[in-house]
């Protein structure tokens, strides 16, 4: 199944299985309880994000291209740093560059495999650990480097948490109609430029193995929407640096999903 949440030519908002052209077969249900189909078909005027975390768990530097443009050694266990829930950002909605402080922001594109968890999960162990998750999602960790690398006492939360860094969506694919989430393209595209060209094959940690560490006397809430890192080719790692600027258009496309797209504007 292909859940999206979308407006129709009414203003009412669905969850739906989207069929293709515009069109979805709305679901009765809750997203996690239970959906079924009722027949209704009807026309996408606007594409909102699956759903409303319950909680943005980020992993960083999980590929290995990724770490070697940084010159930074593979980590022995997973970098976790977590996004406010107020940084999601609906599919087609525009990026903010943030105003604050009196340095450029640098910010910066980083395409992700977005993973979903379907149920509670604490203490799992990795042979059972996809049996957890629900599905898979196309996000965009959005990053402001200056605030990221000089601007958070160290911590990447503050440069990775404004309004606008979370874009997600714009469907949530079925696990089940994802046979190995380990052999996914992952490409990113600005202004239609291939900037990110990768594999999930490449993450250092596995999903399995993600799910796992993260639950290690932890609890998953349903709903719990984890970023697994980004591939080789962010702005910050090129010469000169790309940054994000106002007018630009960012594109997430992950093989088997599809693809998220979003303007950039600065604030007002």
């Amino acid at each position: 199944m292909r859940i999206t949440q979308f407006q129709d030519a009414s203003g009412q908002i669905h969850l739906g299985d989207d069929q293709g052209g515009g069109i979805a077969e709305v679901l009765r249900g809750s997203l996690f309880s239970g959906l079924e189909a009722t027949g209704e078909k009807l026309s996408i005027e606007r594409r909102l994000v699956p759903y409303l975390p319950t909680n943005i768990l980020c992993i960083g530097l999980n590929y290995r291209a990724h770490a070697d443009e940084t010159g930074i050694q593979y980590p022995e266990h997973p970098i976790l740093f977590m996004k406010p829930t107020s940084a999601i950002s609906h599919p087609g909605h525009p990026i903010s560059l943030p105003a604050c402080g009196t340095h450029e922001p640098e910010v910066d594109y980083e395409a992700e495999l977005a993973v979903i968890i379907g149920r509670s999960a604490r203490n799992v162990s990795e042979a059972d650990a996809l049996d957890y998750v629900f599905g898979y999602s196309c996000a965009n960790d959005i990053s402001a480097r200056h605030w990221q690398m000089h601007g958070g006492g160290g911590q990447w939360v503050r440069g990775k948490s404004f309004d606008t860094f979370c874009p997600f969506g714009p469907v949530i694919v079925t696990s089940d109609e994802i046979a190995d989430p380990q052999s996914l393209d992952i490409r990113c595209r600005l202004n239609g430029e291939l900037m990110q060209d990768g594999n999930t094959a490449d993450m250092i940690f596995s999903i399995a193995t993600l799910v796992s560490y993260l639950s290690q006397d932890t609890t998953l809430l349903p709903g719990t929407l984890i970023l697994t890192g980004t591939p080789s080719g962010v702005g910050f790692t090129r010469t000169p640096p790309v940054y994000l600027k106002s007018g630009d258009h960012v594109e997430v496309e992950i093989e088997g999903i599809g693809a998220l797209t979003n303007p950039v504007f600065a604030s007002s």
